[in-house]
């Protein structure tokens, strides 16, 4: 077993390059594996029977319960980022109990505010459902699909925080096994459920879910049992001290990701005027599709947090810095390619997805313009990242919130008027150019990190 000085010799000694590309590769096929929950379930739907307006409103019913999921996942990332940036920093200065407190107190935390969301959502599903974007046709197929989801929010909140406080802790591989062996379950039991059953929107909800308590059990018997700090429930109290420094370091990614959730809501209340249920539906691909590609961008620069945050507890700031220019390097030649790759075949990549020609139509071109977005999300997410795991919060989080809050919700309201539906399809790739330049501004203050690596690195 790796003993934590020589878990802390590895993280902050090897070679960037090689030691951030060894911690991606898990991270980058947890985020793959993640965002096919989502994918699966609508590629499945889309292939349920029955006449194509009711094809259509099911496969809308996707995007409007994926608001929901985006809301539950901000409390899991919260809760998850905020404890591990702590454990980071913690174990860099080699303090193996303060990470263990830390570990166990964000743990139970999210769990007890997932079941809260649970309950109050079973209870006013209907409402919620409205108030999450959907019409009166969408509605059966999103309350069938949502009352599972609620039911897994305490394993879904549980299990976003286990695998990043492996993650961090640089044991990448094991919460990547977490995520899969529930992701890979979910897609079989949609083809099971939906194709074999006819269960419909009913069967994805149930294939999500339990795929939601595999996860969180492989990951949970990895933390409690394997080389990481350890969870200790019978030592959880609630600590308001604790409690700041998750709010230090989850806030920006509560703030991401709970904007999410909003810009989805207020996405499908905008597409309600633009062709109701397809465009819904339609947005709700685009989305998913575009999740999948910036899932890449996320897990290559979730390989750089732990090095980031190990480096940074160390005063090794020069490590720091080179990590981060390497995967905005790296990260920005791959994505050209990507580009290219959707831009060409973006038609059958919607066609995948819905038979719809209405869709296909409409899908294949709001898929060409928002691939672009692409090639400015590294900047923007590397710069938030390292932002939020040296514990700057405020800048980390305002340029979270930038990018589906400031900048995106202004412009999903005002370009349609302008552009009509070009002006919703647009929205997102206008936000992200504006937050590439917000996210240039603040890593130009960061000067003692530029400076230590420009001491070390003269030209």
């Amino acid at each position: 077993m790796v003993t934590e000085n020589e878990k802390f010799k590895k993280m902050t000694e090897t070679p960037i390059p090689k030691l951030i590309s060894r911690l991606a590769v898990p991270t980058i096929l947890s985020m793959l594996v993640t965002s096919l929950y989502n994918m699966a379930d609508t590629f499945f739907i889309g292939k349920i029977s029955g006449t194509t307006e009711q094809v259509t409103s099911a496969t809308a019913s996707v995007a409007v319960v994926f608001s929901l999921m985006s809301v539950i996942q901000a409390v899991g990332f919260f809760f998850g980022h905020g404890s591990s940036n702590f454990i980071s920093r913690a174990l860099g200065r080699q303090d193996v109990e303060s990470a263990e407190t830390m570990a166990t107190f964000g743990f139970v935390t999210s769990v007890f505010f997932g079941v809260i969301m649970c309950v109050l959502g079973l209870i006013f599903i209907k409402p919620l459902a409205y108030g999450l974007g959907s019409t009166d046709t969408i509605l059966p197929y999103a309350v069938d699909y949502m009352k599972f989801i609620l039911i897994g929010a305490p394993l879904m909140c549980g299990s976003l925080v286990l695998n990043n406080q492996m993650r961090f802790q640089g044991n990448a591989v094991y919460s990547m096994l977490g995520i899969i062996s529930g992701a890979v379950l979910n897609v079989a039991l949609d083809a099971f459920f939906i194709l074999h059953m006819g269960m419909g929107t009913d069967g994805a909800g149930i294939a999500t879910a339990i795929g939601q308590t595999v996860s969180f059990i492989v990951l949970y018997s990895g933390m409690r049992f394997g080389n990481n700090v350890k969870i200790k429930l019978t030592k959880y109290r609630f600590n308001s001290e604790l409690m700041k420094e998750v709010f230090r370091g989850g806030l920006p990614a509560l703030a991401r990701q709970g904007l999410a959730g909003l810009a989805t809501v207020s996405l499908n209340f905008v597409a309600k005027d633009y062709g109701g249920d397809v465009t819904i539906a339609v947005m709700g691909i685009v989305a998913r599709v575009l999740a999948f590609f910036v899932s890449i961008i996320l897990g290559f620069g979730q390989g750089f947090q732990p090095v980031c945050g190990y480096n940074y507890g160390a005063g090794k700031y020069s490590r720091v810095k080179e990590g981060f220019l390497f995967c905005i390097k790296t990260m920005e030649v791959i994505v050209v390619v990507l580009v290219v790759v959707l831009f060409v075949f973006s038609p059958y990549v919607i066609r995948a997805f819905s038979s719809d020609e209405r869709i296909i139509t409409l899908g294949s071109r709001a898929l060409r313009i928002q691939c672009f977005l692409l090639l400015f999300v590294p900047t923007t997410s590397y710069t938030s990242m390292l932002l939020q795991t040296i514990g700057k919060a405020l800048p980390s989080t305002i340029l979270s919130m930038a990018r589906q809050g400031f900048f995106f919700l202004p412009m999903v309201f005002l370009l349609p008027l302008v552009l009509d539906v070009n002006g919703l399809i647009m929205a997102q790739l206008v936000a992200d150019i504006l937050s590439f330049f917000l996210a240039l501004f603040f890593i130009s203050k960061e000067k003692r990190i530029f400076n230590a690596y420009q001491a070390e690195h003269p030209q």
